[in-house]
């Protein structure tokens, strides 16, 4: 028996077999979870997402088109779940957006209020909006999780704007636990190490990231996709029913050592 077995959710951000939305769907579904997606706009983003779904051994998903930026389209999906499905168990929240041209060193300064504006509403106030969404089909009560990073809590080279997006989401992470846990949902976030995906090689000097957590992290490695599905399952499973409000790491160390 898988932890999750009997669990259903939705997964939102699996762009490709490459991202940490698919590697905790991949340990949710073999850990027994019925999961529900949702990919980008597009007939080229749904091929997508449906080609990385179907890796998963899910040969005919629910899976429905979702601009997290419109409140209809949030709207939309999350009145489709409830008319499909009488009961929601756990959300995953696995998107950020920043504009790449303000992800480099020495450029966060002049950072323009709409590019402040996009990262912080995709990144950040989107946990919230689906979290309002979601609660009310969680009707046996349920977990939440979305990923941040380390760079929410300490300056890193070229994170820049989204990081300040992170610490806004971490925040975020702890009022909702607050407002939702009479009704029985924890609210959680991971704090992943960098990761190679699409969405991490827009941040300038990336790859001198992956070097130096190799060389300084406690467990001398870069983290895996795995290590976060791991976590995930743990979190949105019966096994983490006493941790709410809280921002795990998973990142082999580095963010418990100085120099």
């Amino acid at each position: 028996m898988g932890v999750l077995d009997g669990k259903r959710g939705l997964v939102v951000g699996i762009a490709n077999d490459h991202s940490y939305a698919y590697a905790i769907a991949d340990t949710l579904v073999r850990e027994g979870a019925e999961c529900l997606f949702t990919h980008l706009p597009g007939e080229r983003m749904k091929r997508r997402c449906r080609k990385a779904i179907t890796q998963l051994g899910i040969e005919d998903p629910w899976l429905q088109s979702m601009d997290a930026s419109s409140d209809d389209d949030l709207d939309r999906v999350f009145a489709a779940v409830g008319d499909d499905f009488e009961r929601m168990d756990f959300l995953v929240h696995s998107i950020a957006f920043a504009d790449k041209d303000w992800l480099k060193e020495g450029v966060f300064a002049g950072t323009p209020r709409e590019a402040f504006k996009q990262a912080l509403d995709i990144s950040a106030y989107t946990y919230m909006a689906m979290a309002n969404r979601v609660a009310p089909l969680m009707t046996e009560g349920g977990a939440m999780i979305a990923m941040s990073y380390y760079g929410a809590e300490k300056a890193v080279p070229g994170y820049n704007v989204m990081g300040v997006a992170k610490s806004a989401l971490e925040s975020v992470t702890r009022y909702l636990a607050a407002d939702l846990g009479p009704k029985g949902i924890r609210v959680n976030s991971i704090s992943g190490g960098p990761l190679r995906t699409m969405s991490a090689l827009a941040v300038g000097g990336f790859s001198r990231i992956l070097d130096v957590v190799e060389q300084r992290a406690p467990l001398r490695r870069n983290v895996t996709g795995g290590d976060v599905g791991g976590a995930a399952a743990f979190l949105l499973s019966h096994l983490g029913a006493g941790v709410t409000g809280q921002t795990v790491y998973v990142d082999c160390g580095y963010s418990a050592v100085g120099l």
